[in-house]
């Protein structure tokens, strides 16, 4: 399964250069004016995993393949966006089905890169942007609502998704997001939400967008970017746009060594994954062959016929058991066949709760 994330924010805080920096190629037009994003932009990358290209390593195949993300990159949006002002909502249906949104803020001062307003207000951009998800929440519901009134006479039993159609459309009217809405647990809620895909109950990271010395050092603008997630309950971390868009011509090298004079562990790329596997609940297992090394995303808490599903089909259908060695292990002992010996390698069946950095061999009959 590919994670994938929509990435939203006002016109010129920096959306297309960091989606530019995250997926390390010029996909995405750079400009200095609004709406220079018009169709929206996608990109599948790599989830890097230095686990996955030891272990090509260390059993010497010809190829390491890394799970991988989708990033979408849609129109800045502006004030009245859900109601057709500037390029309208039809880009928000561009991110109804990705599994998270990463919320660009712009945390820098340059008087050469306009901004929407006259003064530079983090608390304000971020309201008028989760403002349009609301109202585009609320107008798709409201079309649900208008089918639902016809659909009633015929058939008695929709009457709980109705009311619960009913309930979330008054919680919205008061503007409140749809994740908190205080009764998200019943079975009327999990289906209208798996059909209309509400963009205000997506998981959220919010992307203080500063310039280098921002990194470094906390300034107003960040500091209310952090203040908002914090009051929210969601992510929250500092991106240098720039600084991104730097390391994409360096070597590993020349990165680490540009990070650490910067004051950062991690790229901007990833701390966005790992804050979203984190978010989301997933993990990582491994599985190799005479000619790769895999990795796989999952849930956590799935089991190891369902996560050899996503393998194939048939790996689900047809499980036996499978051969697990914990990543550490496994590098530890050097081999897979070292691990056996070593009596590390586990024989699992079909109850087993797949680990983090399990190394997986599935035994399946079809």
């Amino acid at each position: 399964m590919a994670l994938s994330i929509g990435i939203v924010g006002l016109p010129n805080v920096g959306k297309s250069s960091i989606f530019n920096a995250l997926v390390k190629e010029q996909h995405a037009q750079v400009a200095n004016y609004p709406f220079c994003t018009i169709q929206p932009n996608k990109a599948i990358v790599p989830v890097p995993d230095a686990r996955v290209d030891k272990l090509r390593e260390l059993v010497n195949v010809g190829r390491a393949i890394h799970a991988t993300i989708e990033f979408v990159d849609i129109a800045g949006l502006v004030k009245g966006a859900s109601k057709g002002e500037g390029l309208g909502n039809q880009f928000l249906a561009n991110i109804r089905d990705t599994d998270a949104i990463l919320h660009v803020v712009r945390c820098f001062e340059d008087v050469n890169v306009a901004h929407i307003d006259a003064e530079l207000d983090p608390r304000s951009d971020i309201e008028i942007v989760n403002l349009e998800l609301l109202l585009a929440d609320l107008q798709q519901l409201e079309r649900k609502i208008e089918r639902l009134s016809g659909a009633l006479k015929g058939d008695k039993k929709l009457l709980p998704t109705m009311e619960t159609a009913q309930a979330i459309q008054q919680h919205l009217s008061r503007g409140k997001p749809v994740s908190a809405f205080p009764h998200k647990d019943s079975e009327a809620f999990h289906s209208l939400n798996h059909e209309l895909r509400f963009l205000s109950n997506k998981p959220l990271i919010y992307v203080a967008n500063v310039d280098e010395q921002g990194l470094s050092e906390e300034n107003a603008y960040s500091r209310a970017v952090y203040a908002v997630a914090s009051e929210q309950g969601v992510e929250a971390i500092k991106i240098c746009a720039r600084l991104e868009m730097d390391l994409t011509e360096m070597d590993e090298a020349e990165r680490k060594e540009y990070l650490a004079l910067a004051g950062v562990e991690e790229s901007g790329l990833e701390q966005v994954i790992h804050k979203s596997y984190q978010m989301l609940g997933l993990i990582s297992f491994f599985t190799m062959n005479e000619e790769e090394v895999r990795a796989w995303t999952i849930p956590n808490g799935w089991t190891a016929p369902k996560a050899a599903g996503v393998i194939h089909t048939d790996f689900e259908h047809g499980f036996i058991r499978a051969e697990v060695t914990p990543y550490r292990t496994f590098v530890r002992h050097g081999s897979g066949a070292a691990a056996r010996s070593a009596g590390e390698m586990r024989i699992e069946g079909k109850e087993y709760i797949v680990k983090d950095g399990d190394v997986m061999y599935i035994r399946f009959n079809v």
